[in-house]
């Protein structure tokens, strides 16, 4: 029989070469590439054997399919990035810092769910199930009726969530852990975790069961191991939060069975995990209204509206090249709302240091932030505080003028909830009466600037008069 050749296998991305190299020319990292041995091919070991596949049945695309009822956890923020709940014979990953509380999320998912009734099994690679019964004390759900397993071989673990009942649920925590009899390689290679996560996808599919899956993250973010079980799995969530805040949020990246823009913000507490029901007044909370260098702006998470302040500070330079540091937004972002600053507003920024940062720790993505941005910055640099009860959204173009974006009427009505009586954003006068909001439209950053620049001239006067 002849030798099975080894492959080089990328431990970040899974790109597989054919000898070892300190970079990986897919992904850039260095020291990711292993050796691995390589893997028969599809039906390698049958075709040998002279054995030929099955035939199976095909379907019209005009059949009708009724839709599978989602096993809702009883947990809304869960349910809400879910899409609704999870779809049975699904699996999904989900992936978030060390101590971010994944685990303290899926055990307080197990137990609201197993009070609904059906099986529910959590099985741990990491922890003893003494340690899963400590954290599950701590939070008041030692009673729930959760079966417990500790264990990694995934061939074992397949076969124990075969016996007896069908599972609804099962908590696999982490998949980096897991390994199987049938590869030759190390656990938390990215031959094991795509052969286990494989196994465990197949016996979702078989059993109706939904299986979620726990990933760590590198330092970048990414879910670590292999890109490949991102295209393998249903969905895939992440767990965000900053160490420093309260908060985490919850962010579906990839949704086969609902939308992928949808978050939930859940608060830790000593109880848990609880349900943020109106994020906006947990992101504003503790604002300065008087200070200058800060926007409140008016975003869009999915169909949630969210309010959050954008924070600037703009401090003269002694270095050659300024500072530009980020929090939370696109670095990109900013430096093209600067360069537009400069070329269509005549502010002179390049000698100034730039800090900007969302306030609260949750990362912006949509380019309905360029315009509170740029208002904070023209605020830190000219020192002139913006009205406290106005909010702020709008896509700047590099022309310098102001775009109209979507779901205004959503940030509208939001802004209104919460006590603004302003905003400053490209005309909409149809939602803003709708909100009862009164609009300021903005056409360009230059306008931006002239009314920045003459409030401040109003109330410098208005102290010294």
């Amino acid at each position: 029989m002849a030798r099975l050749r080894a492959s080089y296998v990328c431990q970040n991305c899974g790109a597989i070469s054919q000898r070892w190299q300190g970079k990986c020319d897919a992904c850039g990292e260095w020291n990711t590439i292993i050796e691995e041995a390589a893997a028969l091919g599809v039906g390698g070991a049958a075709l040998r054997k002279g054995a030929s596949g099955r035939p199976f049945p095909l379907e019209d695309l005009s059949g009708a399919s009724p839709p599978q009822p989602r096993i809702v956890t009883g947990i809304s923020e869960l349910d809400r990035v879910a899409g609704g709940g999870f779809v049975p014979g699904s699996a999904t990953l989900i992936g978030g810092e060390p101590g971010i509380g994944k685990s303290t999320l899926l055990i307080q998912a197990c137990a609201a769910l197993a009070g609904r009734g059906g099986r529910v099994v959590y099985v741990s690679g990491e922890e003893s199930t003494e340690q899963v019964r400590l954290r599950a004390t701590r939070l008041g759900l030692a009673q729930a009726a959760v079966q417990l397993a500790a264990q990694t071989l995934v061939e074992d673990i397949v076969a124990t969530l075969g016996s007896g009942d069908a599972p609804k649920f099962v908590i696999v925590d982490s998949i980096q852990t897991m390994w199987s009899d049938a590869i030759e390689s190390a656990p938390g290679t990215v031959s094991q975790v795509r052969g286990a996560a494989q196994a465990l996808i197949r016996f979702a599919k078989s059993s109706g069961a939904a299986v979620i899956l726990v990933g760590h993250v590198t330092k970048d973010g990414q879910i670590a191991g292999p890109r490949v079980v991102e295209h393998m799995v249903d969905a895939v969530l992440s767990f965000e939060g900053e160490g420093a805040h309260a908060f985490r949020v919850l962010r579906a990246t990839k949704n086969r069975f609902g939308p992928t823009d949808e978050i939930g913000v859940f608060e830790m507490t000593g109880a848990g995990l609880a349900e943020v029901a109106n994020p906006s007044a947990l992101f504003l909370a503790g604002r300065d209204g008087a200070a200058p260098g800060a926007a409140v702006f008016a975003g869009v998470e999915g169909a949630r509206p969210v309010l959050v302040e954008i924070q600037a500070l703009v401090a003269p330079s002694t270095l050659g090249t300024p500072r530009r540091a980020v929090v939370g937004w696109d670095s990109s972002r900013l430096a093209m709302v600067l360069a537009v600053l400069e070329a269509h507003a005549g502010l002179r920024l390049g000698q100034h240091d730039v800090y900007l940062n969302v306030a609260g720790g949750l990362r912006i993505a949509e380019p309905a932030a360029d315009l509170a941005a740029a208002a904070a910055l023209v605020s830190s640099l000219i020192g002139v505080s913006l009205p406290h009860d106005a909010v702020y959204f709008g896509e700047i173009a590099l022309s310098g003028a102001v775009r109209a974006v979507g779901h205004s009427g959503l940030r509208l009505k939001e802004a209104a909830k919460l006590g603004f009586s302003r905003a400053i954003a490209p005309a909409s006068r149809k939602d803003a009466e709708a909100a009862r909001l009164t609009t300021l439209p903005v056409a360009s950053v230059a306008g931006l600037v002239a009314e920045i620049a003459a409030a401040g001239v109003a109330a410098k006067t208005a102290r010294t008069g």
